[in-house]
């Protein structure tokens, strides 16, 4: 199929490129920027006049829910979320039931994925079997699977020799080991960040502590074994302080924050509202201005939209026995808009955190539209807002802590392998 998509802005951070230009699509590849390939006929044409295209969006952590958790949501409906969402690649954590520690597994998730033909994913395979944390995964045998890399998800690994074993594992295989920074035994059971609300509302606190003593344990590791290693969801002022001094040590490390964190703090709590019951927390005020600031000065490298659907039962409980976690995939694009524009960033800076960065650190070819790069394009109309409901949302998950507000940034085409995969309406 052949698409000419004309009269665009076209952004593309990698290779620099923020103009008026057209963009032309050939056998699921960019056939060219700019100019008209020769002998190039339009199959279809694509105006995009007034709106921006760039890649499409690579998401570090979205949860499918498959397999095994399929009452939360499915694989059917969550592809559809992200192509609607202008996600065209994202990664799955490896905590599903069972979870992602068999390589048959990991091809059965990868067949069902590539038989729906809408978005990419790529799994992240599990550190230790079962995530208990005691015996390594086969990571070369969940590797040649299709894993892209290792993590424990959220699951407490509060075993460090095991990790230190693990660490050590994948450096000698160039794997990459993803964490989540969260010392099990000072956040003990909290749900809410140590602080002015958590205090009001009665809430078991988590401290700053859990994330930072935590994140000081996998910087010595890495130091000592040399693996590369993705820091998820960074969420307190002191852990990005940590993570600037690792990287201008030259440590090969990488760090992204969910899109919840970069707009809320534990003051969005109000009266015990379960949907802001996140993990890690929502913390304070002075904590989310660090986060915005690492983004702005390259500390942090991506954002991801932490995809987590919930059960609607699960989030109706008092909040602290709530399940945690919230809908984002649909959030994202407009959310790093949105953060973009309050922060004065540039559009092509603010776009590279969900495309190019999340991408490199993926290890995979996307988030760039140069020629022969694969044909994964969002479309979105910069100055059309939309209401964030229920009905509006195509997750099965609905819920999130910015229902009932209006974004800016609304998905109008999702192209993967230069097919149209969602077209709003």
């Amino acid at each position: 199929m052949r698409i000419h998509i004309k009269n665009g802005r076209l952004i593309d951070p990698r290779n620099g490129i923020d103009a008026i230009s057209d963009l032309y699509l050939a056998g699921g590849k960019v056939a060219s920027v700019g100019a008209r390939p020769a002998d190039f006929q339009d199959y279809r044409v694509i105006d995009a006049t007034g709106m921006i295209v760039c890649p499409g969006l690579v998401d570090l952590a979205a949860r499918l829910r498959e397999p095994g958790l399929e009452y939360k949501a499915t694989l059917e409906s969550e592809l559809q979320a992200a192509a609607a969402g202008g996600v065209t690649s994202l990664a799955c954590p490896p905590d599903t039931d069972p979870p992602l520690d068999e390589p048959g597994l990991v091809e059965m998730l990868k067949h069902r994925t590539k038989s729906l033909d809408q978005v990419r994913v790529y799994p992240v395979g599990a550190l230790t079997q079962q995530l208990k944390g005691e015996r390594l995964t086969e990571m070369a045998e969940l590797r040649d699977a299709g894993c892209v890399a290792f993590s424990h998800a959220d699951a407490p690994l509060a075993n460090l020799h095991v990790l230190m074993q693990a660490m050590q594992y994948a450096s000698t295989f160039g794997f990459s080991v993803w964490l989540r920074p969260q010392d099990v035994s000072l956040a003990n059971k909290g749900v809410a960040h140590d602080g002015e609300m958590a205090t009001r509302l009665g809430l078991p606190p988590i401290p700053v502590c859990a994330e930072t003593v935590a994140l000081s344990n996998i910087i010595l590791l890495t130091r000592e074994t040399g693996v590369k290693v993705h820091l998820c969801r960074i969420s307190s002022a002191e852990g990005v302080a940590m993570v600037r001094a690792a990287k201008q040590q030259g440590l090969p490390i990488t760090c992204d924050v969910a899109i919840n964190h970069v707009h809320l703090s534990e003051m969005d709590l109000g009266f015990f509202d379960s949907n802001c019951h996140l993990v890690p927390p929502l913390r304070s005020l002075p904590d989310r201005d660090a986060l915005c600031t690492g983004l702005a000065d390259g500390t942090i490298d991506a954002i991801c939209s932490d995809h987590a659907p919930v059960d609607e039962d699960a989030k109706l409980l008092p909040f602290g026995q709530s399940e945690a976690g919230a809908t984002g995939l649909e959030l994202l694009l407009s959310l790093t808009y949105k953060w973009a524009m309050h922060m004065n960033t540039p559009l092509i800076d603010a776009l590279n955190t969900v495309t190019y960065a999340p991408a490199k650190i993926l290890g995979i070819d996307a988030g760039h539209l140069t020629p022969d790069a694969p044909a994964d394009i969002c479309i979105f109309d910069p100055e059309a807002y939309w209401y964030v409901t229920a009905s509006a949302i195509k997750s099965q998950g609905k819920n999130t802590p910015f229902l009932g507000r209006e974004l800016p940034g609304q998905v109008k085409y999702t192209l993967t392998d230069g097919k149209v995969v969602y077209e709003h309406l």
